[in-house]
């Protein structure tokens, strides 16, 4: 409630009436003069409220008046009455109704109070109630009211003491409280403060408001008293402290810092009196070292005084904080001082809190700040702030060095354990309950056996000291062991935090503002001013060695993981800073000290050894004493947490792993993680250490490089506590998030970690290279993760990445080589899927930089690598097939980079990859990239590792060609735009297009090395593949041919079909003969094949015939090439070498492509070919028109329907219109027909000449076959059809030898069976018909050919007869000795002669047929070939019955009957010209041959046959009376002769001695005779006797009859008598029969002629016989009896009277 209201003053006004009341009462009996002032009191009062509105001001005015009565009360010294005045006094002032001059009374009425020590702590309170509620006391009594409260302070009372102490600092604080309220009033009004002269005192006050006077009088008294000096102001002062003293200027100095900084009065106070005397009291503790005895020095040191000296520092550290920007030198001695204290001379507990000291300034980083550019950046001036750090660091060291002796309570203490020892111990001292500290829990460092437990001293960032707190303490306490390490510690962190995080606020600030600036202006490149860079740059300088020695140090000795957490986040933080201000070695040295930390003790690893040396090149020395950085040592006692392998080239023994050493590693790890950035070449120091602890740990890189536990190859040496195995998931997962955190990496960020990575792999390379150990692939899968994560920018990487990953993939070591090639194609398939911005489509360049590394891999030649790359071609293929684009080239190129010395897998996988590319892409690539797929294809086909794929890839060529067909518009202009491009850059560059097949159109020459690649296939070694290849070529030509533009095809020609058919002649006259042994296992190879020549010729054949039927069905196009003819030519070439080739199949198949480019059907068995196609032939059309419409069949009749002209209309397509048939293509046709006659006919010499020399036993070189044979004779009539104008005798002539030479040619004894009939069956081969037809055909044209054509008549008549013999002598083929059939052996490789009586028996009727057409000829006549016919015949007319076949000499008579009654007419005709003069004798000749035939019938003709023979020979004796006979007057003389004889010598019976008796009457031939008989007879008495020649014939031959008759029967009669009863031989019997017989025929033929026919003489000698057969009677035989009756009958007719007139008019 205010003071001021109405009721309060009403309230007032009653309770002093009460006071005054009550004071009147106590003081009625003894001291009425206080009575009596009382009640006066009380009339004053009511007086006062009476009159005045403003009572309290009126009190105010009258106070002293109205406290006059009180002050009387407490002059009494009567206790309760003083008691009674003193509250009533501090009523009023609690009212603030004292005036000033009362307020002196009071003091002084106070003042006497104390002097009689009465009611102190009473007196206190009443001073501080007048002092904090009103402003009225100044000057001398303000100065009066302190030194009482001072003097009050030093009773004998303690609690009077202590009150009169605080009421002294409250009082002290209240007088500058005034002040700085006095100053806020006079804010606005600016003075001109006078300058301060001289430095006394007195002058410089009187500038100074009263407040401020009285605080400064205050302030220098304390000074004043402190130093021992009289006051100047606080009169009356007897006794005084200099820790009270110290105590109450710590408090201004640190409640009132803005007063000394406002007035330059207390500044000069400051600088004047404070810091001089501070340094003198800091006097005795410089000087004082412990241990040192007094002897030693000359005067006592005066020791230090815990006390003051820690007042002192509290003072100190309140100066520092507050003023040091005025007392910038004062303040280099103090923290000078500061530093000295913590000097391990020094006494523990000044120790203790010096170290307190500097850890009040390590948590102010600003402070620290000013202190580095105050110092330590100046010349010539103490380096203040490395020397605290440095001397922190000392500090921590030589706690762990020297033992710890300044601790009373750990040496004094006694055995019994006092009080303080049992504190020491409960505190974790080594007292009774500390021992063996590493098995307690408690935190503690621990180094090299020296132990010390750490407390909780303060919490972060403030430093809550306690031992300069202890204002209480006199002596110096003991502490606790572990304290002084625990304060340091706590400022190392304090210090560390602060400075980090200002600089980096501060940093952080600073890139906003940039990135505002760049906002408002971007051309400006503003840099931020330096100042602020060096200070940071030069405050880290400056501290970072003293920490890392510490922290290293602490870091080593640390067992409690807090600790140890702590510090190694004031590692990370320094290094990350470092590198945030780009100080590369301490960023270095802190990462240095992490990584060892990481990894086992003594841990050889290179990087970072090196690392440490440069660092102890630095070692640096505090105040003298050296210090090194330490290496952590091995005897901490940690938990043992893993136990692994060291990464090293050899091996060794085990390392083992710690807790803490993990927790280092994840630190590391989070270091790369959030400080990447930052970390440039120091990746090298976190990777390398991160590898070897990952390969300790035993992970290892599974999918994407991310690592997993997991360490099947090692053996058991890897052991992991199930504490780290929990951790392992954790830790794979960070390292494998430090390596996603690249992606947020700058580039030169991103470089250093790429850099640090392939070094890294490098060194693990090498390692892996002299042993088989299981190598590191830490760095290669780190690698892969890298490149995948920053995909957005993988340019910038991709070289150095991939360019280290391919050397990856060519070490020796098998894993090592895995895991590269794992990376960069994983790289490679993430790189192409990835969606980059611009699309890959966009950007050919950095689609073809992703691909080359796949290429690169293709110069690897381990057979895994190229695996692993071709899966992944696959792979891509598979998914980004379709948008490889300008990327083709590169694939292709990976897919066709196969060696046969790569393993089938690696083929058949490239292979799996070209089929994809092949059955889905075609379409997707450029047409650029076709030739490549092609080229691909081919070396797929080359290969000789996997037949199966060369097999395929020939009909993925077939693929590709029905590709080319199906597109071929929008390939044609695709290329023709590229070849446009291309021809302008060449012409640029002055030089021509270099391009396969130049000239053609680039569509074309796709073709072209299409058919190249299919070329080089058909001669490939294995028969298979060439087989394939021909017909897949031959296939493609045919079934695209007509898309190549014309010029091309002369390249076709030329190029690719001829030069194939030189390599296949080649190769296949340069093939082995050796017999090939079955393939691998059960494969068979089939006789026909069965040696490297047989499967050439296969070879031969199909190109051959590929060939060949190209020409024949683009005839038209090639035609019109300049250079037809010649190719006719090289063809023609081709097919005679072929021909005559000595292997069979090849021979008969170059017939075969002859007959085809001919353009011959196979010729029907009826005619070679029908008419009206020949004359079409003849005309130029090909028969390509005439056939496919007349059906399937070759050579079956045309349909007549429609005009051949019509036909042609239809057909009339670009290739096959036929040209105008004008002169020249008639002559150029003429040509090409003559280049073939003359190739048929050197092919026919050459194959059918007979072999020369040697004997009949040797086996000949090659005998060509009659399949061969056959085809060549079938070529030669449709090839007639050609030539037939210009067809001369020569001609004629050459045919008829190769034609006989054919027919010669024996067949081995192995084919006979299928070609030769069984011996009994008349056929003829199909050679024989051949020949014949050939014949036939030249008889037909010369037939219908002009006149001077038919002079060829006798040669044809010539080789039909040279056949024609053969029936009885077959030919001979050289010298070679054929069997016959029946007794060749089929199993011996004989040569056995046809049968050639059909043949020449068919070749017989041919010529009857054909000199039945041509006998009346003029060159028939001339050539005597009737003469030749008769001669040729005369052979087996003669054999007759020794003929090889019965059937020849048949078919002789008969075809001689034929002839004769075709010829005798011409022959009688010509009969003057003397032409047939030398055929007469022939004929005769020929007759008496047949007819009287050497040659016995054979044994077992039965009777039936002997009578058809007999019939035969009645025939020819019939001719001879019809035909020749009749005509004797224009036959020569000698010849009738010679026929009569015969005539006679048949009419007589000629007998054969071998007829049984039954068949005695047949075979005597009886017919025969007969006839002869009867001709004779008939000649000898025919009426019409034109030529007297004649009838003399018939006498002369009736009488040779007649005479002949009587001898035989002369001879009989006398032999019968000799022989008397035996019977006579068989043959004269039979001979006397006949003999009667011929007579009785003989009387029959005279009866039946004209008596004037018959000469006179002929008469006589029959009647002659008369008797000779009477005399026959006798015999004994019944035969010849009866024959004798038969012969004596006719006789009856001469048996008549005798007339006188003889007839015949002779007499």
């Amino acid at each position: 409630m205010s003071t001021s209201t109405p009721e309060a003053v009403k309230k007032l006004l009653e309770n002093m009436q009460t006071d005054l009341r009550s004071l009147s009462m106590e003081c009625k009996k003894k001291f009425p003069p206080v009575k009596e002032a009382a009640e006066s009191g009380i009339v004053k009062i009511k007086t006062i409220a009476a009159r005045n509105t403003d009572i309290l001001a009126t009190l105010k005015e009258n106070s002293s008046e109205v406290v006059q009565p009180f002050l009387m009360g407490c002059g009494t010294k009567e206790p309760k009455i003083t008691q009674l005045c003193l509250a009533a006094i501090q009523r009023l002032m609690s009212h603030e109704v004292v005036s000033e001059a009362a307020a002196g009374n009071i003091i002084n009425m106070l003042w006497q109070l104390m002097e009689n020590g009465l009611e102190e702590l009473k007196l206190l309170q009443t001073v501080l109630v007048l002092l904090t509620t009103n402003t009225v006391v100044h000057d001398e009594i303000l100065s009066k009211a302190i030194v009482l409260c001072f003097r009050l302070h030093f009773t004998k009372d303690n609690i009077t003491n202590n009150t009169a102490a605080a009421t002294v600092r409250q009082v002290v604080t209240v007088v500058f409280e005034r002040m700085v309220a006095e100053d806020e009033r006079f804010k606005g009004i600016v003075e001109q403060p006078t300058p301060v002269q001289g430095n006394t005192n007195r002058r410089s006050v009187s500038t100074l408001r009263p407040s401020a006077k009285d605080a400064y009088m205050l302030f220098q008294d304390l000074c004043q008293l402190v130093n021992a000096d009289a006051p100047y102001w606080l009169v009356g002062m007897t006794e005084m402290t200099r820790t009270f003293g110290l105590e109450l200027l710590e408090s201004v100095l640190n409640d009132f810092p803005g007063v000394f900084l406002q007035h330059q009065e207390f500044s000069f106070l400051l600088k004047e009196r404070v810091c001089p005397l501070v340094i003198k009291l800091f006097s005795p503790n410089i000087k004082f070292r412990q241990g040192s005895s007094s002897a030693s020095s000359p005067a006592p040191v005066e020791k230090p005084y815990f006390p003051i000296c820690m007042r002192l520092l509290r003072v100190v550290s309140v100066l520092i904080k507050h003023f040091y920007s005025l007392l910038v030198t004062e303040c280099e001695i103090f923290l000078s001082l500061l530093v000295k204290f913590l000097d391990g001379e020094k006494p523990q507990w000044l120790r203790a809190v010096a170290v307190e000291s500097v850890h009040r300034l390590c948590v102010q980083p600003h402070l620290l700040r000013s202190f580095c550019q105050s110092y330590d950046m100046k010349q010539h001036s103490t380096k203040v702030f490395r020397d605290i750090v440095n001397a922190l660091g000392s500090f921590i060291q030589s706690l762990f060095i020297i033992p710890n002796t300044g601790n009373p309570a750990a040496t004094n203490a006694p055995a019994g354990g006092s009080g303080s020892g049992a504190q020491a111990a409960a505190q974790g001292g080594p007292g009774a309950g500390g021992q063996g500290g590493s098995l307690t829990t408690q935190a503690a460092f621990e180094y090299r056996g020296t132990w010390i437990p750490l407390m909780t001293v303060s919490v972060q960032g403030s430093a809550k000291a306690t031992y300069l707190e202890m204002l209480d303490k006199v002596e110096p306490p003991s502490i606790p062991e572990g304290y002084a390490m625990s304060v340091a510690f706590s400022a190392l962190l304090d210090l560390v935090r602060g400075i980090t995080s200002m600089i980096e606020r501060e940093l952080a600030k600073e890139e906003e503002e940039a990135a505002v600036r760049r906002e408002a202006n971007p051309d400006q490149n503003a840099q931020p001013e330096p100042g602020a860079h060096l200070v940071w740059e030069e405050m880290v300088s400056a501290c970072w060695c003293g920490l890392l020695a510490a922290l290293s140090l602490l870091l080593d000795a640390s067992t409690d993981e807090t600790a140890t957490e702590s510090i190694l986040k004031a590692e990370l933080t320094m290094a990350s800073l470092c590198g945030r201000l780009g100080l590369v070695t301490p960023r270095d040295a802190f990462i240095t000290a992490i990584c060892k930390a990481s990894l086992p003790p003594h841990y050889a690893l290179t990087v970072l050894s090196s690392n440490a040396a440069n660092l102890n090149n630095k070692a640096y020395s505090i105040q003298g004493q050296s210090v090194q950085i330490i290496s952590p040592s091995s005897e901490s006692h940690q938990q043992v947490v893993a136990v692994g392998q060291p990464l090293t080239v050899q091996p060794q023994g085990t390392v083992v792993l710690t807790a803490k050493n993990i927790q280092c590693m994840r630190t590391l790890l989070n270091l790369a993680h959030c400080h990447g950035a930052v970390l440039g070449t120091s990746w090298q120091l976190v990777l390398a250490t991160l590898q070897h602890l990952v390969w300790i740990l035993g992970l290892k890189p599974g999918v994407g490089g991310a690592l997993k536990p997991g360490r099947a190859v090692e053996g058991p040496s890897t052991v992991l506590t199930t504490a780290v195995m929990t951790d392992l998931p954790f830790i794979s997962n960070i390292l494998s998030r430090l390596f996603e955190s690249s992606q947020y990496l700058d580039d030169v960020s991103l470089h250093h970690l790429i850099n640090a990575l392939c070094s890294l792999s490098l060194e693990a390379m090498e390692m892996a290279y002299g042993t088989n150990k299981e190598p590191s692939l830490f760095a290669v899968a780190k690698l892969l993760e890298t490149g995948l994560v920053n995909m957005d920018r993988i340019e910038i990487l991709w070289r150095p990445l991939t360019g280290h990953l391919l050397e990856v993939c060519q070490h020796h070591n098998a894993r090592m080589r895995e895991w590269g090639a794992e990376a960069v194609t994983a790289l490679i398939k993430a790189g192409l899927a990835y969606k980059h911005n611009p699309p890959l489509a966009q950007n050919q360049r950095l689609q073809l930089l992703l691909l080359n590394p796949l290429k690169e891999l293709s110069n690897v030649l381990h057979a895994d690598i190229r695996q692993k790359q071709l899966e992944s071609v696959l792979q891509i293929l598979q998914s980004q097939g379709d948008s490889l684009g300008p990327g083709w080239p590169l694939v292709l190129g990976v897919i066709g980079a196969i060696r046969n010395d790569q393993g089938e897998s690696l083929i058949r996988t490239a292979f799996q990859c070209l089929q994809l590319v092949v059955t889905d892409f075609l379409p997707t690539m450029p047409c650029t990239c076709l030739q490549i797929v092609v080229d691909v294809a081919g070396s797929f086909g080359l290969q000789n590792q996997e037949l199966n794929i060369s097999l395929t890839s020939i009909g993925l060529l077939w693929n590709i060609s029905d590709y080319f067909f199906q597109r071929g518009e929008a390939i044609t202009q695709e290329l023709e735009r590229e070849e446009a491009a291309l021809q302008k850059q060449a012409h640029e560059k002055g030089e021509p297009l270099n391009r396969p097949f130049h000239p053609a159109p680039p569509f074309d020459c796709l073709w072209l090395c299409l058919y190249a690649k299919l070329g080089q296939l058909c001669v490939d070694p294995r028969p298979a593949v060439r087989k394939s290849a021909g017909q897949t070529m031959f296939s493609t030509i045919a079934a695209h041919g007509t898309l190549l533009q014309q010029p091309t095809w002369h390249i076709v020609a030329w190029k690719v079909l001829f030069h194939l058919l030189d390599c296949v002649r080649k190769s296949s006259s340069t093939a082995d003969k050796e017999k090939i042994e079955s393939g691998g296992g059960n494969i068979l190879i089939h006789h026909s094949r069965d040696t490297a020549e047989k499967q050439w010729a296969e070879t031969w054949v199909l190109t051959l015939a590929g060939v060949a039927r190209i020409f024949n069905t683009r005839r038209y196009l090639l035609q019109q090439l300049g250079d037809f003819f010649k190719a006719w030519e090289v063809l023609l070439d081709h097919i005679q070498s072929a021909a005559l080739s000595k292997n069979s199949e090849v021979s008969l198949a170059a017939l075969k492509s002859f007959q085809e480019i001919l353009q011959i059907g196979t010729p029907v068995k009826d005619s070679a070919m029908p008419t009206e196609a020949l004359a079409l032939a003849v005309m130029g059309v090909p028969p390509v028109l005439i056939d496919p419409l007349s059906a399937s069949g070759p050579g079956r009749p045309l349909l007549r329907s429609d005009s051949m002209l019509e036909r042609l209309m239809r057909y009339n397509g670009a290739e096959l219109q036929a040209p105008p048939p004008g002169e020249e293509s008639a002559l150029e046709d003429a040509a090409l027909w003559w280049s073939a006659w003359n190739t048929w006919y050197r092919t026919g010499t050459d194959s059918t000449r007979p072999p020369i020399g040697g004997t009949g036993t040797d086996r000949p070189s090659f005998i060509p076959s009659q399949p061969f044979l056959t085809a060549l004779v079938q070529i030669f009539p449709a090839l007639y059809q050609h030539i037939k104008t210009g067809f001369s005798m020569e001609d004629l002539k050459k045919l008829g030898v190769i034609l006989h030479g054919a027919v010669s040619i024996p067949i081995s004894s192995d084919a006979s069976p299928f070609i030769l009939p069984s011996y009994t069956e008349a056929v003829l081969t199909s050679l024989q018909e051949a020949v014949l037809t050939a014949l036939d055909v030249l008889q037909k044209a010369i037939c219908v050919g002009p006149e001077n054509l038919q002079v060829m008549y006798p040669a044809i008549f010539e080789q039909l007869l040279l056949f024609v013999e053969f029936s009885c002598k077959p030919p001979q083929y050289g010298k070679l000795e054929t069997k016959h059939v029946a007794n060749a052996k089929y199993n011996q490789a004989e040569w056995v002669a046809l049968n050639y009586v059909p043949f020449a028996e068919r070749s017989l009727e041919v010529v009857v047929d054909l000199y039945h057409k041509t006998a009346c000829h003029k060159a028939v006549i001339n050539q005597k070939v009737l003469q030749n016919i008769i001669k040729t015949l005369r052979m087996p007319l003669g054999l007759k019955y020794a003929c090889p076949s019965e059937s020849t000499w048949k078919l002789a008579v008969s075809s001689l009957l034929k002839v004769l009654s075709i010829g005798l007419p011409v022959a009688r005709q010509h009969a003057s010209s003397g032409m047939f003069e030398t055929m007469w004798p022939e004929l005769a000749n020929a007759f008496e041959d047949f007819l009287f035939t050497k040659s016995t019938p054979p044994d077992n003709v039965s009777i039936q046959e002997f009578q058809m023979n007999e019939a035969i020979d009645v025939e020819v004796v019939q001719l001879i009376s019809t035909e020749i006979l009749p005509f004797a007057n224009f036959i020569p003389k000698d010849f009738v002769g010679q026929i009569m004889t015969m005539l006679n010598k048949g009419s007589i019976h000629s007998q054969s001695s071998s007829f049984t008796e039954a068949e005695i009457d047949v075979r005597m031939r009886e017919e025969f005779s007969k006839v002869c008989f009867e001709t004779l007879l008939q000649f000898s008495f025919s009426n019409k006797v034109s030529t007297p020649q004649e009838g003399y014939i018939s006498r002369m031959a009736l009488s040779v009859l007649l005479k002949r008759s009587q001898d035989v029967l002369r001879r009989y009669v006398d032999d019968e008598r000799l022989s008397g009863r035996c019977p006579l031989p068989r043959q004269q019997v039979t001979e006397i029969i006949f003999v009667l017989k011929a007579i009785s025929t003989l009387m029959d033929s005279l009866k039946k002629t004209q008596p004037e026919n018959v000469d006179g003489t002929t008469w006589a000698q029959v009647i002659a016989l008369y008797p000779t057969l009477v005399e026959c009677i006798t015999c004994s035989s019944s035969e010849v009896s009866s024959a004798l009756k038969e012969a004596l009958g006719p006789f009856k007719d001469f048996m008549q009277p005798p007339v006188s007139r003889v007839q015949n008019g002779e007499s």
